[in-house]
């Protein structure tokens, strides 16, 4: 049944374009072979393979196949022990071993094909025996020189002789004694041996051997007395090279024969590969996709395209395939689709594209639609599509449509997809047609899906009746009256057959009186059809008016999203201001603090505290209107708690509370100071750069580290550390720091001078006031 489904449906012919792109005789055996498979996950891998390589295709990279023969007689013939494979049938492996090394080699290091890496798994190349091979077999199917070094040595020889013989012979014909008793002056061979041409009268003049004689009897050939010795060595030679050509063919067929399972192996999936191959060169010729496939039994084609159609237009030029869409079983509630249109209307090619889509799929192929178009994983097509009267079987038409009627009815089931083309054709329509509908009825019972065709009224009237069944029409310019070839679902068509008749020149007294003939029926059927088309164009309009709401949607979502888009920009540009004028107030309080400092070294004044402690109010102000904060409870505060330091940036633990004065003392870090009580806040999250002391962190004054201790050190330690002390407090953007060294014998103090003084990135340095340590220490002033 498959091989007459395939006929019909002419499946045979995408088989024969796809064998188009096969490189072997086996490759072609195993398109002809392809049908459905089994199951979902056969279907879905192979589409799967197919797909790997139309993407290696894509990108610019083709499988490196050739011709190769098929091995598998040879392998045969080759498994006895002590067989031995003759140099054609060696020939024949290179160009598949070559293949193979080529395939290996590309697929080797690549991650982005697993399915066909997995499928090429047992593809070697087998370097140890191609590489022989090619020293050992010409391209005529000869032995090479380099097949082995005796085999080289011998040749060699066999040619140094065969030089000396022509040689000789060459002297002795032109020798005065015997040139006059030969007939010629040339040099030939008789039944390989070196020979002169002698006349026969004269043969007992000259010494050697009559080997042969001209068919006109006049002339002997005769070899030379003086040459048999040479002669004979020669030919002990080429016994020698005979039997070493017969060494190197039985060692060559001992490693194939070692090699015998795992060269078939080789050799099917180097088949299974090309197959692959050519089903992707294919589905790229005719856009196919990638379809979907269900366990659910139902179709559904989105765009589908006949690919013999498609392959005609790409090739000969033409207006496009009109696609086909097409939905039936699944989540629809139609199970059988009855078509109907005029002659030539594209009915047939409709169900045929839908049947020869579905085989295509299930045999694991990409079809020319949509990637969303879906087909059931399992499912038997039957089908009665043509005309099989037969003179010689007393068929007529409808006796052949009957017949094939009745195999598929008792072969239907709830897993069947049948094609009916021209239902109740062949007979008297009232019959007929009764017959059709009852077909439909009862393959609709047993579960089938059904595609149908026909031109009578009534079938189309039962279809419109019955719950399951939908009508179909394909489409009609009635105004140019030629047919558009679009499937139009929910309502049927017309035949068109008296439009179709004018066109085609019959006369119109004869169409006119047809008219009149049609009578009430087709009033009443062109009503019903009226009705439907107005129903269908309300719907469209339905359609189209809901598409233009969508787009107002879609329009006014893009705007409310390009509004949040720029609430969200504001607020971040906001933040990035305020971050801004946080870093820019920080910079100004150090600047002002260390005025301040170095106004207390100069004037040693007492009023340094209220200056120091005027600016932490006004900064606290300040920063309090860039990030205000609520206040914190002072009663449940704590010595020991966490805060939120504005003026420092982070936070520090509570040392003390001074009710009095309204100070907190605190410590961060190195740093112990007092607060304000408004210049402290709940503790907040402080960033991973600044918890791991990253040098990326924002510089505050905390982090900065203002202070380095270098009593211990070696002279050439503490000068190291002085720079990356430098280093770090440039980085942190700390304006003044102190460096210990201590007194000692002053090397270390003039050490650590010497290398300030030769610093480009300091500004100015000093000893240390009294206060501050005096000689023992350095105070560094940093380039602003």
């Amino acid at each position: 049944m498959i091989q007459e489904i395939t006929r019909l449906l002419e499946f045979d012919k995408i088989i024969d374009r796809m064998k188009q792109f096969a490189h072997s005789p086996a490759t072609l055996r195993l398109l002809e072979e392809i049908a459905p498979l089994p199951s979902r996950p056969q279907i879905e891998l192979r589409l799967a393979q197919i797909e790997e390589t139309r993407a290696l295709a894509a990108a610019g990279i083709c499988l490196p196949i050739e011709h190769f023969a098929d091995i598998t007689g040879i392998i045969d013939r080759v498994r006895p022990k002590g067989s031995l494979l003759g140099t054609d049938e060696l020939l024949v492996l290179i160009p598949l071993l070559q293949v193979s090394r080529r395939i290996a080699a590309l697929l080797q290091y690549r991650s982005d094909i697993p399915l066909l890496k997995e499928l090429a798994a047992d593809i070697h190349g087998f370097p140890d025996i191609l590489g022989p091979l090619e020293q050992t077999i010409a391209a005529d199917g000869g032995l090479l020189d380099t097949a082995s070094e005796h085999l080289f040595n011998l040749r060699k020889n066999s040619r140094n002789l065969a030089a000396r013989i022509r040689k000789r012979l060459e002297e002795i014909v032109r020798e005065r004694e015997t040139a006059i008793f030969l007939q010629d002056d040339f040099i030939t061979q008789r039944n390989g041996r070196w020979v002169i041409p002698v006349r026969m009268d004269s043969k007992g003049m000259v010494p050697g051997v009559v080997h042969d004689v001209s068919n006109s009897g006049e002339t002997a050939f005769m070899e030379p007395i003086e040459i048999i010795g040479i002669v004979n060595e020669l030919e002990n030679i080429s016994a020698e090279e005979k039997a070493e050509q017969i060494r190197i063919l039985k060692e060559i067929a001992g490693w194939i024969r070692e090699d015998a399972d795992a060269l078939l192996a080789d050799f099917r999936a180097l088949v299974q590969l090309d197959f692959i191959n050519a089903a992707g060169q294919f589905a790229d010729l005719v856009n196919a996709g990638i379809p979907q496939i269900a366990d659910e039994f139902m179709i559904n084609i989105q765009n589908g395209r006949h690919p013999l159609l498609a392959l005609m237009q790409k090739e000969r030029g033409g207006s496009a395939v009109v696609p086909l869409d097409l939905r039936l079983g699944g989540s629809s509630p139609n199970r059988v689709l009855l078509i109907t249109g005029p002659n030539t209307g594209g009915k047939t090619i409709a169900i045929k594209t839908a049947g020869l889509l579905l085989l295509m799929a299930q045999s694991g192929l990409p079809v020319p639609a949509d990637n969303s178009s879906v087909f059931p994983a399992a499912g038997r097509l039957l089908a009665d599509i043509g005309d099989d009267q037969s003179i010689e079987e007393s068929l007529s038409t409808f006796s052949a449509h009957i017949g094939k009627i009745s195999r598929i009815v008792e072969r239907a089931d709830q897993r069947t997809i049948v094609l009916l083309d021209e239902l109740g054709t062949g007979t008297d329509p009232l019959q007929g047609g009764a017959i059709a509908c009852a077909t439909l009825a009862d393959l609709m019972s047993q579960g089938a899906l059904v595609l149908a065709t026909t031109h009578l009224t009534d079938i189309v009237t039962f279809a419109h009746k019955t719950s399951g069944m939908a009508n179909a029409a394909m489409e009609f310019d009635r105004n140019r009256l030629i047919p558009c070839y679009r499937l139009i679902m929910g309502e049927p068509g017309e035949s068109h057959a008296i439009d179709i008749a004018r066109r085609c020149g019959l006369p119109e007294r004869i169409l006119q009186q047809a008219q009149q003939l049609a009578g009430t029926m087709e009033s009443e059927f062109h009503t019903l059809l009226a009705e439907l088309k107005e129903s269908r164009m309300k719907n469209e309009l339905l359609l189209a008016a809901t598409m233009q709401r969508e787009k107002l949607l879609a329009a006014k979502e893009s705007q409310a999203e390009q509004a949040l888009h720029d609430i969200a920009r504001k607020a971040a540009e906001s933040r990035l201001k305020a971050l801004a004028d946080a870093k820019n107030l920080v910079n100004a309080a150090r600047a002002e603090i260390n005025r301040i400092l170095d106004e207390a070294r100069r004037e040693k004044s007492r009023k340094t505290a209220a200056a120091i402690a005027s600016l932490e109010a006004g900064l606290d102000s300040e920063i309090r209107k860039i990030h205000p904060e609520q206040r914190l409870d002072l009663e449940k505060l704590r010595p020991g708690a966490t805060l939120f330091i504005h003026l420092l940036g982070r936070n520090a633990t509570l040392l003390a509370i001074d009710k009095k004065h309204e100070r907190l003392r605190i410590n961060a870090g190195s740093l112990e100071m007092e607060v304000p009580f408004g210049g402290v806040s709940a503790p907040r999250e402080e960033p991973r750069s600044a918890k791991t002391g990253g040098r990326k962190s924002p510089p505050n004054l905390a982090a900065a580290a203002t202070e380095l201790n270098l009593i211990g050190c070696r002279v050439d330690e503490a000068v190291a550390q002085v720079d990356r002390f430098i280093d770090d407090a440039i980085l942190n953007g700390s304006r003044e720091v102190r460096i210990i060294h201590g007194k000692g014998t002053g090397a270390l103090m003039r050490s650590v001078r010497e290398q300030l003084s030769r610093s480009q990135q300091i500004e100015s340095f000093r000893p240390g006031e009294a206060f501050e340590g005096g000689d023992g220490v350095t105070v560094v002033i940093l380039q602003g």
